[in-house]
Protein backbone atom coordinates (compact mmCIF):
# COMPACT_ATOMS: atom_id res chain seq x y z
CA UNK A 1 0.00 0.00 0.00
CA UNK A 2 1.41 3.42 -0.91
CA UNK A 3 2.33 5.79 1.86
CA UNK A 4 -0.47 8.28 2.53
CA UNK A 5 0.01 11.58 4.27
CA UNK A 6 -2.04 14.72 4.60
CA UNK A 7 0.91 16.93 3.67
CA UNK A 8 4.28 16.36 2.09
CA UNK A 9 6.94 19.01 1.75
CA UNK A 10 9.05 19.71 -1.22
CA UNK A 11 6.94 20.60 -4.24
CA UNK A 12 5.31 23.85 -5.33
CA UNK A 13 2.06 21.91 -5.95
CA UNK A 14 1.88 20.81 -2.31
CA UNK A 15 2.77 24.32 -1.16
CA UNK A 16 -0.03 25.78 -3.33
CA UNK A 17 -2.58 23.33 -1.94
CA UNK A 18 -1.48 23.99 1.64
CA UNK A 19 -1.59 27.76 1.14
CA UNK A 20 -5.09 27.53 -0.36
CA UNK A 21 -6.34 25.48 2.58
CA UNK A 22 -7.75 22.85 0.24
CA UNK A 23 -8.18 19.31 1.60
CA UNK A 24 -5.92 16.82 -0.18
CA UNK A 25 -4.08 13.58 0.34
CA UNK A 26 -0.66 12.75 -1.05
CA UNK A 27 0.21 9.29 -2.31
CA UNK A 28 3.89 8.40 -2.67
CA UNK A 29 5.18 5.32 -4.47
CA UNK A 30 8.50 4.06 -5.75
CA UNK A 31 8.82 5.29 -9.33
CA UNK A 32 10.24 2.76 -11.78
CA UNK A 33 12.18 4.64 -14.51
CA UNK A 34 11.71 1.71 -16.90
CA UNK A 35 7.87 1.82 -16.73
CA UNK A 36 6.47 2.82 -20.14
CA UNK A 37 3.75 5.15 -18.77
CA UNK A 38 4.01 7.50 -15.78
CA UNK A 39 0.23 7.71 -15.42
CA UNK A 40 -0.47 4.00 -15.68
CA UNK A 41 2.34 3.35 -13.22
CA UNK A 42 0.68 5.74 -10.76
CA UNK A 43 -2.75 4.10 -11.16
CA UNK A 44 -1.25 0.63 -10.61
CA UNK A 45 0.79 1.76 -7.60
CA UNK A 46 -2.22 3.47 -6.01
CA UNK A 47 -4.58 0.62 -6.82
CA UNK A 48 -7.13 2.89 -8.47
CA UNK A 49 -8.77 2.98 -11.89
CA UNK A 50 -6.78 4.75 -14.64
CA UNK A 51 -9.98 6.77 -15.18
CA UNK A 52 -9.42 8.42 -11.78
CA UNK A 53 -5.73 9.29 -12.31
CA UNK A 54 -5.19 12.29 -14.56
CA UNK A 55 -2.07 13.25 -16.49
CA UNK A 56 -0.94 16.81 -17.08
CA UNK A 57 -0.03 17.53 -20.69
CA UNK A 58 1.28 20.80 -22.08
CA UNK A 59 0.19 21.76 -25.58
CA UNK A 60 0.74 24.76 -27.81
CA UNK A 61 -2.56 26.33 -28.89
CA UNK A 62 -2.03 29.04 -31.50
CA UNK A 63 1.35 29.91 -29.95
CA UNK A 64 0.19 29.87 -26.32
CA UNK A 65 1.17 27.08 -23.94
CA UNK A 66 -1.93 25.43 -22.50
CA UNK A 67 -2.33 22.66 -19.94
CA UNK A 68 -4.69 19.74 -20.54
CA UNK A 69 -5.54 17.46 -17.63
CA UNK A 70 -6.90 14.16 -18.95
CA UNK A 71 -7.38 10.62 -17.60
CA UNK A 72 -4.37 8.34 -18.04
CA UNK A 73 -6.76 5.78 -19.56
CA UNK A 74 -7.23 8.04 -22.58
CA UNK A 75 -5.40 10.47 -24.80
CA UNK A 76 -5.67 14.17 -25.52
CA UNK A 77 -7.85 15.29 -28.42
CA UNK A 78 -5.84 18.28 -29.67
CA UNK A 79 -8.67 19.63 -31.83
CA UNK A 80 -11.06 19.54 -28.84
CA UNK A 81 -8.46 21.31 -26.70
CA UNK A 82 -8.08 24.10 -29.25
CA UNK A 83 -11.87 24.47 -29.43
CA UNK A 84 -12.18 24.54 -25.62
CA UNK A 85 -9.94 27.61 -25.38
CA UNK A 86 -11.22 29.35 -28.52
CA UNK A 87 -8.19 28.43 -30.61
CA UNK A 88 -7.72 27.05 -34.09
CA UNK A 89 -4.71 24.71 -33.90
CA UNK A 90 -3.09 22.72 -31.14
CA UNK A 91 0.00 20.54 -31.02
CA UNK A 92 1.99 19.03 -28.19
CA UNK A 93 4.42 21.53 -26.73
CA UNK A 94 8.15 21.11 -27.00
CA UNK A 95 9.16 19.11 -23.88
CA UNK A 96 11.86 21.63 -22.92
CA UNK A 97 9.37 24.51 -23.19
CA UNK A 98 6.88 22.59 -21.03
CA UNK A 99 9.51 21.96 -18.37
CA UNK A 100 10.76 25.58 -18.45
CA UNK A 101 7.32 27.15 -18.16
CA UNK A 102 5.97 24.81 -15.48
CA UNK A 103 9.14 24.32 -13.44
CA UNK A 104 8.58 20.56 -13.39
CA UNK A 105 10.15 17.62 -15.25
CA UNK A 106 8.24 15.41 -17.67
CA UNK A 107 6.39 12.70 -15.80
CA UNK A 108 6.13 15.01 -12.81
CA UNK A 109 4.36 18.04 -14.29
CA UNK A 110 1.55 19.12 -12.00
CA UNK A 111 -1.32 21.39 -12.95
CA UNK A 112 -0.73 23.07 -9.56
CA UNK A 113 2.07 25.37 -8.43
CA UNK A 114 3.53 25.96 -11.87
CA UNK A 115 6.34 28.49 -12.30
CA UNK A 116 4.24 30.32 -14.90
CA UNK A 117 0.50 29.82 -14.55
CA UNK A 118 -0.77 28.44 -17.82
CA UNK A 119 -4.36 28.36 -18.96
CA UNK A 120 -5.79 24.98 -18.06
CA UNK A 121 -8.48 22.66 -19.40
CA UNK A 122 -9.71 19.80 -17.22
CA UNK A 123 -11.40 16.94 -19.03
CA UNK A 124 -15.12 16.89 -18.28
CA UNK A 125 -14.92 13.24 -17.15
CA UNK A 126 -13.26 14.45 -13.92
CA UNK A 127 -16.65 15.63 -12.67
CA UNK A 128 -17.79 11.98 -12.56
CA UNK A 129 -15.41 11.25 -9.67
CA UNK A 130 -15.57 12.36 -6.03
CA UNK A 131 -11.78 12.76 -6.12
CA UNK A 132 -9.08 12.48 -8.74
CA UNK A 133 -5.30 12.10 -8.58
CA UNK A 134 -2.83 14.35 -10.40
CA UNK A 135 0.92 14.70 -10.17
CA UNK A 136 2.09 16.43 -7.01
CA UNK A 137 5.13 17.78 -8.84
CA UNK A 138 7.55 14.89 -9.02
CA UNK A 139 7.64 11.37 -10.33
CA UNK A 140 6.33 8.96 -7.71
CA UNK A 141 4.13 11.49 -5.91
CA UNK A 142 0.43 12.04 -6.60
CA UNK A 143 -2.06 14.32 -4.91
CA UNK A 144 -5.73 13.41 -4.51
CA UNK A 145 -8.32 16.18 -4.40
CA UNK A 146 -11.79 16.98 -5.66
CA UNK A 147 -12.16 17.97 -9.32
CA UNK A 148 -13.96 21.13 -8.15
CA UNK A 149 -10.98 22.20 -6.03
CA UNK A 150 -8.54 21.44 -8.87
CA UNK A 151 -10.62 23.47 -11.32
CA UNK A 152 -10.89 26.39 -8.89
CA UNK A 153 -7.16 26.46 -8.06
CA UNK A 154 -6.10 26.32 -11.71
CA UNK A 155 -8.96 28.44 -13.11
CA UNK A 156 -9.59 25.51 -15.42
CA UNK A 157 -12.20 25.28 -18.11
CA UNK A 158 -14.11 21.98 -17.93
CA UNK A 159 -14.47 20.47 -21.42
CA UNK A 160 -14.44 17.06 -23.13
CA UNK A 161 -10.83 17.00 -24.36
CA UNK A 162 -9.95 13.32 -23.86
CA UNK A 163 -10.40 10.39 -26.21
CA UNK A 164 -10.76 6.83 -24.88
Amino acid sequence: MPKKTKQAAGTPAIAALTAAGVPFTTHAYDHDPSHPSYGEEAAQALGVSPDQVFKTLVADVDGTLTVAVVPVSGSLDLKALATAVGGKRASMADPAAAERSTGYVLGGISPLGQRKRLRTVLDASASGHATICVSAGRRGLEVELTPTDLAALTAAVLAPVARP
